[in-house]
């Protein structure tokens, strides 16, 4: 009787610990950027909600492997304390799939992400439909990475942006490793987690209905708005708002 009673009595207060996990405004937002891009693609996101009270982090990911990713997001929500939004912009929303099923993580929030379930690659959810723009214009470096062709990359990629600045967006991108096409997802986080979908309507890399697939797919809370690709750069208030949202 006493064994089935302490039972009862872990388990409720392991209810109510989650419970008021789930009610707890998150203080904490990290940002994960996607492929042709490095970590300061979301420095107009993050300015917005520091000046908010949020303690934000934007990894650096390397894009040499799916594994790497992972490895340094994992290491960017171990650095937090409490309840954390996980962000993710394009190749991003494919690395907080598997990082995200870390307790700290309150939400998800995909912004023009890939949204893979456990099991797919982006070379499977590629197959069978018309190239988009943006695929089209990804090109191999003299290294072997992929790149953004740069001479595409201010109309494709970023068309809602002034050219300069989508050239100067295209002279910071970090190749990605071609081998991250073909990485099988071993966890979709946003079956446990409340998640968040910001599509971008005007998007020539990640066609609208493809995210528009992810998001009812992962039943996620969506938000669309008029914007290119770079809609994290041109619309930053509109993702900003998304992600308090998510925080509370």
């Amino acid at each position: 009787m006493q064994t089935v009673l302490g039972t009862l009595m872990l388990a409720a207060a392991t209810l109510g610990a989650t419970s008021a996990f789930a009610q707890e405004k998150a203080r904490n937002i990290v940002l994960v950027h996607g492929a042709f891009a490095d970590e300061s693609s979301w420095d107009k996101v993050a300015a917005i909600l520091k000046a908010k009270g949020f303690e934000v982090t934007q990894v650096g990911n390397p894009l040499t492997s799916l594994q790497d990713d992972v490895a340094a997001t994992k290491a960017a929500l171990d650095a937090q304390t409490g309840p954390t939004v996980l962000v993710a912009h394009s190749w991003g929303g494919v690395v907080i799939g598997e990082a995200g099923n870390d307790r700290k993580v309150k939400a998800l929030v995909y912004v023009s992400a890939f949204g893979p379930d456990r099991g797919e690659s982006l070379t499977k959810l590629l197959e069978g439909g018309e190239p988009s723009e943006g695929t089209k214009a990804i090109r191999p470096n003299e290294q072997g990475g992929l790149i953004f062709d740069a001479a595409a990359f201010p109309a494709i990629f970023a068309g809602d942006l002034p050219k300069s600045e989508g050239e100067a967006l295209a002279a910071k991108q970090l190749p990605s490793n071609p081998a991250n096409f073909d990485a099988v997802t071993e966890v979709a986080a946003w079956h446990d987690k409340p998640n968040f979908y910001v599509v971008t309507t005007q998007d020539l890399v990640i066609p609208p209905d493809a995210q528009r697939f992810f998001a009812s797919r992962m039943k996620a809370d969506i938000t669309e708005i008029p914007a290119s690709h770079a809609g994290l750069i041109s619309r930053a208030d509109d993702v900003a708002k998304v992600i308090e949202r998510a925080a509370q």
